[in-house]
């Protein structure tokens, strides 16, 4: 033990009342993802005219400070969660307008931000803030029973599905809209609304197939691979082949060489060359671990606030780790997301440290009152 149960202080409370499996499970993550970016950047870097080291040197720049921050969070209380969501949704919203007039157009989309040499993603950290605002808001029994109240989770989601979908940004939106359908039918509201905003997210994919020509584009090529560019899916196929059972080693595979994202988007398929179907399958036991503890956590939630927001937070973590490990298998059209803690650093690896930190704060035993 590294605090006694009579250890008062702030950090002997913290280890006593923090779950140390989800703690221990997510600190796993963090490393197996350390590895896989040191192996996966170089050969990225190089390929761009930057020296090897580069991308490395900067995913630990912001992974140590990320830490500080998911430790920070996780010694809040729930109150404080809250007000941090606030403070943090506020200032997320406003990084969204700016990105409208301001942000850097890459791909035909304006979605980050030039700040202190680095670019920042206003809508990573809204997701965390996004999703705690919403519990609050499904926990406040004026909501519960119904009414005009029962708009504001509503137009809290309009608000910020508008500005994703004006830089734009489809999956992004996926995602907060069904982290919000999650929460709604986890808080028990009628399923009906549940059930109406199932219909309206499928309208909105078919609207955004006809509307965005880059959606109709990945989903036409997830389809029919012969009617367009596959080269990323392709690639990421035979680096599975190539891995086999085992992998070919660290540092020994040949897909970072010719994928431009293999450090982020496809970091999966770095991972499946070169650690192997076992490897692999160990990445993917410990996200899945991550996933049930923090449903089984939240499910002990004290209160409806506690058990919506812990929820939220660990759905959002699944969506994302889903999307980018489906995208690298050709089981969903390719979409740009990191996969948690895994891919290398930046605005992501910063707001999910964000996340995980108000999990694990929420999901504390709360045996002491501060």
């Amino acid at each position: 033990m590294l605090f006694s149960r009579t250890d008062t202080s702030i950090f002997g409370r913290w280890w006593l009342t923090v779950d140390r499996w989800l703690l221990a499970s997510l600190a796993l993550l963090i490393l197996f993802g350390a590895f896989l970016v040191v192996t996966a950047s170089p050969a990225v870097a190089e390929r761009i005219g930057l020296d090897g080291a580069y991308f490395i040197t900067r995913h630990f720049i912001i992974l140590l400070p990320s830490l500080a921050v998911l430790l920070a969070v996780s010694l809040m209380q729930p109150r404080q969660i809250m007000l941090s969501a606030l403070l943090l949704f506020a200032l997320g919203m406003i990084g969204l307008v700016m990105t409208l007039f301001f942000g850097m157009e890459i791909k035909g989309a304006r979605r980050w931000l030039r700040l202190l040499g680095f670019s920042v993603q206003p809508s990573e950290f809204v997701k965390p803030a996004f999703i705690v605002l919403n519990a609050w808001l499904l926990a406040q029994p004026s909501v519960r029973s119904g009414g005009v109240a029962r708009l504001w989770p509503v137009t809290l989601l309009a608000s910020v599905v508008t500005l994703l979908l004006l830089q734009p940004d489809l999956g992004m939106t996926a995602v907060i809209v069904v982290v919000w359908v999650s929460q709604i039918f986890i808080a028990g509201l009628p399923i009906w609304l549940v059930m109406g905003c199932g219909i309206l997210g499928a309208g909105g994919l078919v609207a955004a197939y006809f509307t965005f020509p880059h959606v109709s584009s990945r989903i036409d090529r997830f389809l029919n691979p012969a009617s367009g560019d596959t080269y990323q899916i392709e690639q990421a196929q035979e680096a599975f082949r190539e891995g086999g059972l085992l992998g070919t080693g660290m540092g020994q595979g040949m897909v970072k060489d010719h994928i431009p994202d293999a450090h982020a988007d496809f970091i999966f398929a770095v991972a499946g060359e070169e650690v192997g179907l076992i490897g692999c399958l160990i990445l993917l036991g410990i996200i899945a671990f991550i996933v049930l503890r923090g449903f089984w956590r939240a499910g002990q939630g004290p209160t409806l606030f506690v058990t919506l927001a812990a929820s939220g937070l660990i759905i959002q973590f699944a969506m994302q780790a889903l999307i980018n490990i489906g995208s690298s298998l050709h089981l969903l059209p390719t979409k740009g997301m990191t996969l948690p803690f895994v891919s290398y650093g930046g605005s992501s690896l910063v707001a999910i440290a964000i996340g995980m930190g108000m999990l694990l704060a929420l999901t504390r035993n709360r045996v002491y009152k501060t």
